[in-house]
C-alpha cells in the first residue's frame, strides 16, 4: 500500500518541480476534454460540461457533494443543460485503492457508489479496515466479492489512476481537490464553492 502512494508521490513531485519551466507552465494551460472512459452524470450531448477532479477521501470535495450538487443537478444536469464527468484525484494511498474500485462499478450505478462513498465518508474512512469498509459499499453498487478482489489486484488499474493523476497535475494544474472546470476553462474562485458562484459561472458560460 505505501508503495502505491510512494509511486504517485513521486509522479506528482516531478510534476510539479516542473511546473517551473516555461514549458510546464504552458502545459498547465491546457483544457481537459471527455473522454470516452468517462462516467458523464447527465446527457452526454449537453452543451456545457463541467469536469469535477475529486478524492474521495476529501471532506471538501463530500461537502460539494452532499451540500452544491443537489442544486446543480436539478437546475443544470437534469434538465440537460450541463453534464458533469467525475475524476478521481487521488491525494493517498487509500485514494488510488477506491480509485480502482470505483472503475469496477457498473456504469449505470457509478454516481450512486460515488455518492454513498461521500455520504458515508467519515463511517468507512474511520472503519478499522477502510479498504473491506469501501468493498461493502461496492458490493451495495452490484460488485461482486471476486471482482472487488480482482479490480484491488490490477496493476494496470492502479498504474491507470496514477497515470491519469500525474496527467491532471502536469497536463492541467490539479493541485488540490475538488479542482473544478466549465467548458475546459478552470473555475476562479474554484474549490467547494456554493450554489450561486456555479450558478453564475454557468450562466456566463451558457452565454458564449
Amino acid at each position: 500500500m505505501r508503495q502505491i502512494w510512494l509511486v504517485l508521490a513521486a509522479f506528482l513531485l516531478t510534476a510539479s518541480l516542473g511546473a517551473a519551466s516555461p514549458a510546464a507552465a504552458a502545459a498547465e494551460t491546457a483544457a481537459p476534454a471527455p473522454t470516452a472512459q468517462d462516467r458523464v452524470l447527465g446527457k452526454v450531448d449537453a452543451p456545457i460540461t463541467i469536469i469535477e477532479y475529486g478524492s474521495l477521501t476529501c471532506p471538501h470535495c463530500a461537502e460539494f457533494n452532499t451540500t452544491t450538487l443537489p442544486d446543480l443537478k436539478k437546475n443544470w444536469i437534469d434538465t440537460g443543460k450541463a453534464k458533469l464527468v467525475f475524476r478521481v484525484f487521488p491525494l493517498n494511498s487509500l485514494d488510488v485503492r477506491a480509485a480502482m474500485l470505483a472503475r469496477c462499478v457498473p456504469p449505470d450505478r457509478y454516481f450512486a457508489f460515488i455518492d454513498t462513498v461521500y455520504h458515508d465518508q467519515a463511517s468507512w474512512m474511520g472503519a478499522h479496515d477502510p479498504e473491506e469498509a469501501l468493498g461493502s459499499i461496492a458490493r451495495l453498487a452490484g460488485v461482486s466479492e471476486d471482482k472487488i478482489k480482482s479490480c484491488l489486484a490490477d496493476k494496470s488499474a492502479q498504474d491507470a489512476v496514477v497515470a491519469d493523476a500525474y496527467t491532471a497535475q502536469k497536463s492541467y494544474g490539479v493541485d488540490s481537490t475538488p479542482t473544478f472546470f466549465i467548458n475546459g476553462a478552470k473555475m476562479d474562485p474554484n474549490g467547494a464553492q456554493p450554489y450561486d458562484v456555479f450558478d453564475k459561472q454557468l450562466s456566463a458560460a451558457s452565454k458564449s
